[in-house]
């Protein structure tokens, strides 16, 4: 596991291409040899490895926030704020593994872009059935948590070229004014 979250910390500060099996054995404190024991496959299999395992805990993250949250509106604001105190707190360098990577190899490497998709899927999937009592039917929900995932992944892109969490704020807003006219239409 070690590795594993070697490799995710050094994708999050600097991408895939960036990043070199010397500096992922370095970083977790690993003999080089022990990158190529668990993973035969070398840096392909790896980075296979880190989109599938720390997406899911990335899933998991999104969903602990819609849960300790009393409802979708604070969900979207706390969500989109933690974000921008998490970026300032590791001044603009932390992004997210799996958009990172799917930014780089998307049309490059099948089995990474499909591992990347498969990541996508599954948090659209989750957030989907997460919003299952707002009351909004399953299309809306479905627009809703991908509307969510693009302006977080694509705020996330803004916010660290431009070193500022106003594009967090900004997409933060167009959510939760999204996820409120979705609401309010369920009145009428």
């Amino acid at each position: 596991m070690r590795i594993l979250a070697a490799t995710s910390e050094l994708f999050r500060r600097q991408g895939m291409t960036g990043t070199g099996l010397k500096q992922i054995a370095q970083s977790a404190n690993a003999p080089f040899g022990s990158i190529y024991h668990f993973f035969p496959g070398g840096k392909g299999q790896l980075s296979e490895e880190v989109v599938r395992v720390w997406g899911a805990m990335y899933g998991d993250l999104v969903m602990t926030v819609f849960d300790a949250c009393p409802d979708l509106l604070t969900a979207i604001d706390v969500a989109f704020r933690a974000a921008g105190e998490s970026l300032v707190a590791t001044d603009f360098v932390d992004g997210c593994p799996i958009a990172t990577v799917a930014l780089e190899v998307a049309s490059t490497d099948e089995t990474l872009r499909i591992a990347t998709a498969d990541s996508f899927n599954d948090w659209i999937d989750r957030g989907v059935e997460r919003l299952k009592d707002s009351g909004l039917d399953e299309d809306a929900r479905r627009r809703l948590i991908i509307g969510f995932i693009n302006s977080l992944e694509g705020a996330f892109v803004l916010a660290r070229a431009m070193r500022s969490t106003e594009p967090l704020e900004a997409a933060g807003r167009m959510v939760r004014a999204a996820a409120l006219a979705e609401l309010e239409a369920l009145k009428e």
